[in-house]
């Protein structure tokens, strides 16, 4: 899913701020609990390390902590906060997890030590059992108390924050408790167990529509090198918002001028903007597919939307804030040239307030900016839900007549505003990661990528940013299991270049050079007409797999046959495969689809004829003698049909990917 399902307007982002630079309390209240939030009934610890313990008692005070027969002791510093280091245990349980403090005691029952996992990225690790295959089924049998769950709200933050933003709960797997978890990451645990029986503890911590930098700490995304002004924004941002989106206008102001094509002096959210090229929007606005305009009919992209009040000076000299009703899916707002706010999310509306003195007697203009990736995008309508609110109560409606401009097609991605929740920098980190603290977990599965295939030679350097990242709050050998892009869209009818199969690449590259990183190939178990496949089960087979081969060292290949090598044999192209269970086969045809010969040039791909040999393809195609790369499955929604057969079952897929000709002959006994 693209779009956030809980966009937070401006004003809510700066309670958060501010909230998030309060000091702890000095002292507790007698009947406060000890310990954190994730330590409650029904919780999974993880085996086989220290169990890290943690709260906050009086300061200064001992903490004593008891589990499983083991003990440790802490003591609480000046801010009140502790940590403990229990042994390591077994798996087992149920225990009580007993903590005292003086006078105060706090014990929690029925808990678990097994395998604990963290379930993260965006829509289609969120998607619920219940939009899932079968889910009426699956749901009515659902039921295994040796599986728990845990979902982190989903509350963005400025700063890192030390517990979650509203309340959390350990549960059982019930058919209650199932329906609206993650399906990924309870199909996921439920097939492992059959292989790994131990009990299993899961932590859904998703946002629809989240991009990868939203995940990552503000230190690990200073270190990529690319975000150093976005940073300085945010930190500004959380002791001067007002400044701050001054600066960010600055930024994004930049960003529009530096587009090819785009004239010195176009500043469409400029007061004194020339009226050339704007048109009249509809009276009920709403979103631009539905007004009748054919360039619009099926438009992704950004448009202008301005509109002008007249205000009196009184009027004017009030403090005021600008109302406007949602935006599908991200604005950037102007009032009188100056930057007001910008906000990420369909759902909700806009409340930005208006530094002093933006606001003037006579003629006020107001410009919006709404980028658009996925489905209906616009301003939402009527012209009457948007309106200046002043300081005595009184509202302006914004209902003068709205005008509109189309941004030029094939613009880059705008920079997104570094405290937007979920497209923002570091904010799901600060607000759904660091309140987990240092929870001991066997693993993460990572199932994200769709919000950042518009950027897709980014995304190696992020997804690296981010294993590091979460290895050092969660543990340096962290294994991560990376979900690679299902397909979505329509089939392609000719080679061409694909933002998702070169995101899919990235990840293939990162998870190829870690041994502590496996990829799951998801492309063949996508939609074409749904960018939220059902069919959950699959996947999560696939991910236990995985886990089995990169977690448990079991000796089986973690997905399906993986491509080793590609060099010439006279006129055609060799590729060579490994983690082959059987043999090759194409299903659907004698030979395998799916595959190109490119050279060094965009543009140069085209489909080849594939035979396979034992653990090999040869591809011919006319030119293959020259070609310098090769790609398989390369297309938003590729069809391809290479698996690994041993004569049950249906076999593993190939994944996508593209890999460089050897300029070397193909030797058959160098193998």
């Amino acid at each position: 899913m693209i779009h956030a399902r809980r966009p937070r307007a401006r004003r809510a982002a700066l309670l958060l701020a501010a909230a998030s630079l309060l000091p702890l309390p000095a002292a507790l209240a007698a009947d406060a609990p000890l310990l954190h939030p994730l330590f409650q009934d029904h919780a999974v610890l993880q085996r086989g390390q220290p169990v890290r313990v943690w709260g906050q008692a009086e300061p200064g005070a001992e903490v004593k902590v008891e589990l499983a027969g083991k003990r440790a002791k802490a003591r609480a510093g000046t801010d009140g906060a502790w940590e403990a280091r229990l042994p390591a245990l077994k798996a087992g349980g149920p225990y009580t997890l007993a903590v005292s403090a003086g006078a105060a005691k706090q014990a929690v029952a029925d808990v678990m030590v097994g395998d604990v996992w963290l379930c993260s990225g965006q829509s289609n690790m969120e998607l619920q059992v219940w939009r899932s295959l079968d889910a009426r089924a699956e749901i009515a049998g659902a039921g295994n108390d040796r599986i728990r769950l845990l979902t982190v709200p989903q509350v963005e933050g400025i700063a890192p924050q030390s517990s979650f933003g509203n309340e959390v709960q350990w549960q059982p797997v019930t058919s209650e408790t199932v329906r609206d978890f993650s399906a990924a990451c309870y199909f996921f645990a439920r097939e492992l167990q059959q292989a790994v029986d131990v009990p299993m503890g899961l932590v859904n911590a998703s946002w629809g529509g989240s991009r990868i930098e939203a995940w990552i700490s503000a230190g690990a995304l200073r270190a990529l090198g690319s975000y150093d002004a976005e940073l300085d924004v945010l930190d500004r941002y959380a002791v001067d918002p007002v400044g701050a989106i001054g600066d960010w206008g600055t930024l994004w102001q930049k960003w529009w001028s530096s587009q090819p094509g785009i004239p010195a002096d176009d500043q469409p959210w400029s007061p004194d903007a020339p009226s050339t090229g704007w048109r009249a929007a509809p009276a009920q606005l709403g979103a631009w597919e539905q007004w009748g305009v054919p360039e619009l009919a099926d438009f992704n992209g950004m448009v202008w939307y301005r509109t002008s009040v007249e205000l009196s000076a009184a009027q004017a000299a009030q403090e005021a804030v600008l109302k406007l009703g949602p935006a599908d899916e991200v604005d950037m707002t102007w009032v009188n040239g100056h930057a007001v706010g910008s906000t990420y999310g369909a759902g909700g509306g806009r409340e930005y307030v208006l530094p002093p003195g933006v606001l003037r007697a006579g003629r006020n203009t107001v410009v919006v900016n709404v980028l658009d990736t996925w489905r209906d995008g616009g301003l939402a309508g009527p012209a009457s839900a948007h309106a200046l609110q002043l300081a005595d109560g009184s509202e302006v409606p914004l209902d003068g007549g709205w005008k509109y401009r189309i941004a030029p097609a094939g613009m880059g991605t705008p920079p997104r505003a570094p405290w937007q929740s979920a497209a923002g920098l570091s904010t799901l980190y600060a607000g759904m990661i660091a309140p987990l603290g240092h929870f001991g977990l066997r693993g993460a599965l990572w199932y994200q990528g769709e919000s950042n295939t518009g950027e897709p030679e980014r995304y190696a350097d992020l997804l690296r940013g981010l294993r590091s990242d979460w290895r050092e709050r969660f543990g340096a050998d962290l294994p991560l299991l990376v979900v690679q892009l299902a397909g979505f869209g329509a089939p392609p009818l000719q080679p061409g270049e694909s933002g998702w199969a070169s995101l899919r690449e990235a990840q293939r590259q990162v998870a190829a050079e870690d041994p502590r990183t496996g990829l799951v190939v998801a492309v063949d178990i996508g939609d074409r007409y749904d960018i939220h496949p059902a069919n959950k089960q699959e996947l999560g087979r696939r991910l236990a797999r995985a886990a089995r081969h990169v977690v448990y060292g079991e000796a089986l290949a973690p997905s399906g046959p993986v491509p080793v090598s590609a060099g010439r044999n006279g006129d055609a192209i060799v590729v060579a495969f490994g983690d082959v269970e059987g043999r090759l086969v194409g299903y659907g045809a004698d030979n395998p689809v799916g595959f190109e010969v490119c050279g060094d040039e965009a543009g140069s791909c085209r489909y080849a004829s594939a035979q396979v040999w034992n653990q090999r393809v040869t591809l011919r195609a006319p030119g293959a003698h020259a070609a310098t790369r090769v790609r398989y499955c390369w297309a938003d929604n590729p069809v391809c049909t290479l698996y690994d057969y041993t004569g049950s079952g249906t076999g593993q897929p190939a994944g996508p990917f593209e890999l460089r000709v050897s300029p070397m002959p193909y030797d058959d006994h160098a193998r």
